[in-house]
């Protein structure tokens, strides 16, 4: 009989195979192919060839859920149509609700509609106004793709896949691993709890980010409101979030 230490550590082991093989896609106890591996090296090379083709682009994030009634959803058309008037070419993730509306605004402004899509078995489509996209069968790289993709970032409400890319995008930030870019929270209603438990805990309670960290995101609460900011940021040759702190130092969380 093996000793407790050395099942226990199969077991993990075991375990952990089972998490690699269900994000590689890979069926259980088959090994991973090395064709697999290339497919993934694909993957990034197809969504960087295909980015390059937007040198000028705005991303809209939100939830997949909102129906086209919904208050956000009309939101995020009518900002993604003025911004795409502007020029900008409008990235989404290529789905229904918010990425839909945004696509939609875009696509009635005669300008470029891109969508960035993940093949899932529930609630993913590509929307009708997605003139332009890239599909992926791999989440980490279509995350990759999504936050390498523009010059400035809007985040409608939304869920878990929301709030991942938020998160994604402010640790990219906050540690230098990208090139500070702006980052727009719309919703007062739906953002400020969420802004104000980062600063009570993050910040104040338990320091685990400067303050500074929090000049990251700005949030603002109507389409108005987001355009004027927006076209404000997007003039800037550079955008520093705080001069000062990103120069000196990287806060590690």
């Amino acid at each position: 009989m093996k000793p407790l230490a050395k099942q226990k550590s199969a077991r993990n082991r075991k375990n952990h195979d089972h998490r690699v093989e269900e994000v590689l896609g890979v069926k259980r106890g088959e090994p991973v192919s090395p064709w697999r591996i290339f497919r993934i090296m694909a993957e990034f090379v197809n969504g960087f060839e295909f980015l390059q083709n937007y040198k000028k682009a705005v991303t809209i994030f939100g939830s997949a859920r909102f129906p086209s009634q919904s208050s956000h959803y009309r939101a995020a058309e009518s900002l993604a149509y003025r911004l795409s008037k502007d020029g900008y070419a409008i990235i989404t993730g290529g789905g229904p609700g918010i990425m839909e509306a945004a696509n939609k605004g875009a696509f009635r402004a005669g300008g470029k509609s891109v969508g960035i899509n993940i093949r899932l078995p529930l609630e993913q489509r590509i929307n009708k106004y997605v003139q332009e996209f890239e599909s992926f069968r791999y989440f980490f790289t279509r995350k990759v793709m999504l936050v390498s993709a523009s010059k400035l970032y809007i985040f409608f409400p939304g869920g878990y896949g929301t709030m991942d890319e938020l998160f994604e995008l402010l640790t990219l930030i906050q540690t230098r691993k990208v090139t500070p870019v702006p980052i727009i929270l719309v919703g007062k209603k739906y953002w400020s709890p969420l802004l104000h438990w980062i600063d009570e805990t993050f910040y104040r309670d338990l320091r685990t980010i400067a303050n500074e960290d929090k000049a990251i995101y700005r949030l603002v609460d109507t389409v108005d409101q987001a355009y004027r900011l927006s076209k404000s940021l997007l003039r800037q040759k550079k955008y520093e979030p705080h001069s000062n702190h990103w120069k000196k130092r990287v806060y590690l969380s």
